[in-house]
């Protein structure tokens, strides 16, 4: 059994916060506490109520709160929020999120992300730089019926300030350690009633914490900038334009893993023999319309993405010259959403509204096999030949009435005299281009109806529809310079696959949810049950071991050039080796909202119960390890409870929050074939790890110690971190990969 507690504590000394206002009591000490969303008002097109009179489990921040806690990305804030966990895979292109225990690091994502109202298309656009925020949510457990595929763990919706609410110049300034250094420019300006605007620019780096002892290079070095422009235009009382355009670009030298001793847990430092890095160009789009009638309100959100990065990767991530890649990948994408929102009756609020986007995305990943894995590739097959004859000879000699060990040594030498077995093996680099387009349409509709003076009852739908393709053409060639016993063979081996597919995914989302309140100052008891979904898809880093497998199997029995033909069989095969299935979920939770001691605490609970089929995994690809897949598990659950308190002391001059969060995951039906020897995973924990770690849950890994934070705006920030981990193999033995997560400019590492 793996558990997952984790204990984020803040307290905040300060003025007043947006987040609390003070009301006139009888009492000396005023203080009291709203819920964010009650103060920092959003328009939302979908939810009929502030988040904590909803039947789901949540967490708010303020823009106070952000700055308060030190944090300077959503990476670094997930410590603070019970069972969501943002890991560090060593590079922008990763940028997984877990809700928990359900999360993704390679294909589509699990938990969404909106900012300002725009859905962000992949992952590898989460980690971005987010300007100054007016409030940040995150909602935990699925929320497909609303937002549809790809929210099976939830999601997390940011907001920046709207330029008809502040105004001002604010400029950031700020130098830490390992030369970081920040720079930050926003202006925001309401140009009479009707028009307001907003620019903003920044630029942020970073020397490194680790060096790569092979090349000498600063490991995790990275610099970053980018522009916003945000107009609004309030036509009418009851029309609003929201326009937003973003564009920020990285470049980072990534992913710093080290060796990993196993038993002591000592992490050396990065040595691979070529620096890894990445660069990504990103622009962001969207236009937001509003109405907002006496009875209904309408919305409208259309947005334009693009992504163009390049990554290298040192595959083996060692001083040895074994693999590494290069992959491009350029990025479009549309998406368009209307939403009605009926707030006619005290009785009956509801939302009803369409989805749909394209994504196309375009990669080209040539994997270069490098000298060393040249030399490993060329030591199996002359070692299959060389035994091979060796084992055959010496069975005729024993059958004539040798001992083995005197066969042996006559087969030996025999063939040494012959002219012995040398094999030199090449395999040049193997190109891949894939074309991966994506349609997701939905339509859904959510009622809330009081069906008793306090009891009001959550019913919703949504009919979600994919479609996954994938058209990819890639080959390999292998070189063979064979002298066996005096024969001599000179032969080129090839082979190319082309071919596209595609996949159609349907699903219903329904949402059934009570809510009663308790008392008359907000407090509430709730219980749900929904589902969660993610769409199956195409492994299109499974090309190169597939590649690889095929060409050295057929280099044992190459006499001379052969080109590998494939057949309808062969490419089936291929499809069935390159797909995984959509994964499902349900969960059923309960919980409530509670406003205590005169509204001066506010306590959030939850206990929920997960039930997920075919689970989607990341694991090693194929025969040889490097890289990951998707695949499927048949079935597994978890179960965990979520608590979280906020209050405000001192005429609101002291305010403070709390929260706990613990996640049990296992495997319910799962096995596996590693090497040969079949392992039932059923009842281990998720992930559950072999000799060699073979899948990943973060959220479900270990259990991580309590982190304490005492915040105040003059005081620095000191935090406990734990270190992600990441793993990897050689050809030769297995080795442990760590990777070395650097300590944010403006806390302490404690870790030991």
């Amino acid at each position: 059994m793996t558990a997952l507690v984790s204990v984020p504590v803040s307290v905040a000394a300060a003025n007043v916060s947006p987040s609390t206002v003070t009301v006139p009591e009888e009492a000396a000490d005023t203080s009291r506490v709203l819920d964010l969303d009650e103060v920092i008002v959003i328009s939302q097109p979908k939810e009929s109520f502030r988040l904590r009179q909803q039947p789901l489990s949540s967490t708010l921040f303020s823009g106070t709160d952000v700055s308060n806690l030190g944090v300077r990305d959503l990476r670094e804030l997930s410590s603070f929020v019970p069972s969501f966990s943002m890991p560090v895979y060593g590079s922008r292109y990763t940028s997984s999120m877990y809700i928990r225990g359900i999360g993704s690091r390679v294909n589509s994502p699990s938990v969404g992300m909106y900012m300002d109202g725009i859905p962000l298309a992949s992952k590898s656009q989460f980690n971005f730089h987010s300007y100054q925020l007016d409030r940040v949510d995150v909602l935990r457990g699925p929320q497909g019926t609303l937002y549809g595929m790809n929210t099976e763990g939830g999601l997390v919706r940011l907001y920046s300030r709207s330029p008809f609410n502040y105004q001002g110049t604010d400029v950031k300034v700020g130098y830490g350690m390992k030369n970081y250094k920040t720079v930050e420019a926003s202006h925001y300006n309401k140009v009479g009633e009707k028009f307001a605007f907003s620019l903003a620019g920044f630029y942020e780096g970073q020397d490194g914490f680790f060096k790569n002892q092979t090349t000498g290079d600063k490991a995790d070095q990275y610099d970053e900038a980018g522009g916003k422009l945000r107009l609004m235009f309030q036509a009418t009382p009851r029309w609003l334009f929201d326009y937003i355009a973003d564009y920020q670009f990285v470049r980072q030298n990534g992913f710093p893993y080290g060796v990993m001793d196993e038993t002591s847990g000592t992490t050396l430092d990065p040595s691979s023999n070529r620096q890894g890095n990445y660069r990504r160009n990103m622009f962001n789009t969207g236009l937001s319309l509003s109405y907002s009638g006496h009875d209904i309100s309408f919305y409208s959100t259309t947005s334009y993405q693009f992504l163009r990065d390049h990554m290298l990767m040192d595959i083996d991530y060692l001083p040895g010259d074994f693999m590494h890649m290069q992959q491009h990948q350029t990025q479009h994408a549309l998406t368009q959403e209307l939403t009605l929102k009926g707030h006619h009756s005290s009785r009956w609020n509801w939302t009803t509204g369409a989805y749909g986007s394209y994504l196309w995305l375009n990669t080209n990943a040539p994997v270069y096999f490098d000298s060393e894995m040249n030399q490993f590739l060329s030591k199996n097959i002359r070692d299959y030949a060389y035994y091979g004859m060796l084992n055959s000879m010496a069975a005729r000699y024993i059958a004539q009435g040798m001992t083995q060990e005197q066969a042996l040594k006559m087969a030996a030498g025999i063939i040494e005299r012959a002219g012995g077995c040398s094999i030199d093996l090449t395999l040049q680099t193997i190109p891949g281009t894939f074309f991966t387009p994506q349609t997701n349409l939905g339509l859904y509709h959510e009622s809330n109806i009081l069906i008793l003076p306090r009891l009001t009852a959550t019913l919703g739908l949504r009919y979600d529809y994919s479609q996954q393709r994938i058209d990819y053409k890639t080959s390999a060639v292998m070189t063979l310079d064979e002298s066996v016993m005096g024969v001599n063979v000179n032969a080129r081996v090839s082979s190319l696959l082309q071919d596209k597919h595609s996949r159609d995914f349907n699903q219903l989302l329904p949402k059934f949810g009570l809510s009663y309140e308790v008392g008359n100052n907000g407090s509430n008891i709730y219980a749900t049950v929904s589902k969660g979904y993610r769409a199956g898809g195409f492994n299109m880093q499974m090309f190169s071991d597939i590649l690889q497998t095929e060409l050295q199997a057929s280099a044992q029995q190459a006499r001379g050039n052969m080109e590998i033909a494939h057949d309808a069989a062969d490419y089936d095969n291929i499809l069935k080796t390159i797909s995984y299935k959509p994964e499902t979920s349900w969960n059923y939770e309960f919980g409530t909202h509670l406003n205590l001691l005169g509204q001066r605490l506010q306590l959030d609970f939850a206990g929920f119960y997960m039930q997920v089929r075919n689970q989607q995994l990341s694991v090693m690809a194929g025969n040889y390890g490097f890289g990951r897949m998707m695949t499927n598990a048949g079935k597994s659950s978890s179960c965990g409870i979520e608590l979280s308190l906020r209050g405000s002391a001192f005429d609101n001059h002291l305010t403070w929050a709390a929260s706990y969060g613990y996640t049990r995951a296992v495997f319910k039906e799962y096995s596996d074939t590693i090497g040969g020897q079949f392992i039932d995973y059923k009842t281990s924990a998720c992930p559950s790890f072999p000799s060699t770690p073979l899948a990943e849950w973060p959220t479900t890994v270990s259990t991580s110690a309590a982190a304490l934070s005492v915040l105040s705006p003059s005081v620095p920030t000191f935090r406990r971190r734990e270190r992600p981990t990441g793993t990897s193999r050689t050809p030769t033995a297995r080795t442990s990969i760590r990777c070395l997560a650097p300590t944010p400019a403006s806390t302490l590492e404690l870790c030991p």
